[in-house]
């Protein structure tokens, strides 16, 4: 079947999937500006005569890997009619798109699963986890004071100073988004949402929270604090809305500290899957990952279904990454069989972070010997996944 790119002729065709599809009505006063929204997106599709049976969004959108940034492709707005379900409409979309992808140099890519074992036969595994903590009344208790003040804002008064805390927060962790001003405006604020800043000193900005309060619920959206000051301080601030709400609820990355250190951490806490990422091109990714060379060289066999141009074995070794793939018509050099077997699914949970590769040896994901595991251990840093955004 034929995957198309649509153009900007088509672009209510889209809309009228994607309505039909996720179940929402977008009112014609705002149809203009939804066409301009998607001009960046390249939308596949798959037609049968003249009705857009089947199509799927990339986003192109940055992450940060730590310090480092790498080029990504979100996947969004993947939607079929129901009487086209079934026929390998979205198969054909998703694979299509991982060719895209590569080409444009997004060498990773995110999305939001309708369901995770669905992505995971084409190659995309779980992110990171979301941490929601619901708080009761009676356990806002006030920590010590700190010498740091608050101040508030909207999505009218943003500034540079909220974005400057978010990229050094991102600095910890591997996946976070990239976001730019238009992004924070568009996707970040909600209706009724607002940022409160810790200030450390009169200028230094070091944490905020993007919260709202209603109907007696205090919603934190996001908890940024670069020291324990600033998270004290926010919390403090949140402890001052006890005469507002009977709850506070708090969506949290999942290895934020919240709430040990607080005198009561017994708290309902729920940890859920958020969102997935797939290494796109493996070669680019391992070349640029910061794996710790200090010690011997390890061979890599990958195997991945759906981007054949990432299979192949790769040698980590004396700060440098050497591939070997087969060749039609051409020699080609052989590795050795030892070394550790893994697939896309493994390796993009191991270079997130999500996962070490003894947990998933210990699941019979990798194999190989444990020698050989032990020393991918130590090339691999200990590094962190998050994601706070949507799309």
């Amino acid at each position: 079947m034929l995957v198309n790119e649509l153009t900007e002729n088509d672009y209510l065709d889209s809309m009228k999937l994607s309505m039909y599809a996720f179940q929402y009505k977008v009112p014609e006063s705002e149809i203009p500006a939804r066409k301009e929204g998607v001009k960046n997106h390249k939308i596949l599709g798959i037609w049968d005569k003249d009705i857009l049976a089947a199509k799927l969004h990339i986003i192109p959108l940055n992450i940060f890997m730590k310090e480092a940034e790498w080029k990504m492709g979100g996947i969004a707005g993947v939607a079929t009619y129901p009487e086209y379900r079934r026929n390998g409409y979205v198969k054909t979309l998703i694979v299509d798109s991982l060719k895209h992808m590569r080409d444009s140099h997004q060498i990773v890519s995110l999305l939001h699963p309708f369901d995770i074992s669905f992505y995971r036969k084409y190659g995309w595994e779980v992110l990171s986890e979301k941490k929601k903590v619901t708080i009761e009344k009676m356990d806002l208790k006030f920590l010590d004071p700190q010498q740091g003040l608050i101040r508030r804002f909207s999505k009218e008064t943003h500034n540079e100073e909220i974005e400057k805390v978010y990229q050094q927060f991102c600095s910890q962790y591997t996946g976070m988004l990239k976001r730019e001003t238009n992004w924070w405006k568009t996707h970040v604020y909600h209706e009724d949402s607002q940022i409160a800043v810790y200030y450390h000193s009169e200028s230094e900005a070091s944490g905020y929270i993007l919260y709202r309060v209603k109907d007696r619920k205090m919603d934190v959206k996001e908890l940024v604090a670069l020291n324990h000051e600033a998270r004290i301080g926010l919390w403090n601030f949140i402890c001052q809305h006890d005469s507002m709400v009977e709850t506070v609820t708090m969506n949290l990355a999942s290895k934020d500290p919240f709430p040990y250190f607080l005198p009561q951490p017994k708290v309902e806490t729920e940890l859920y899957p958020y969102f997935m990422a797939r290494v796109v091109d493996a070669e680019e990714c391992l070349r640029r990952f910061p794996f710790i060379h200090e010690n011997e060289s390890l061979f890599l066999h990958l195997e991945d279904s759906h981007a054949p141009w990432n299979n192949g074995s790769y040698l980590l070794g004396n700060g440098e990454i050497k591939v070997f793939k087969e060749k039609t018509g051409g020699h080609c050099v052989h590795p050795p069989k030892k070394g550790i077997r893994l697939n896309i699914n493994s390796l993009s949970a191991i270079l997130f972070g999500y996962k070490r590769p003894m947990e998933l040896y210990e699941m019979d994901f990798l194999k190989g010997s444990k020698t050989d595991i032990e020393l991918f251990e130590k090339k691999v840093p200990a590094m962190k996944a998050s994601f706070f955004d949507f799309f």
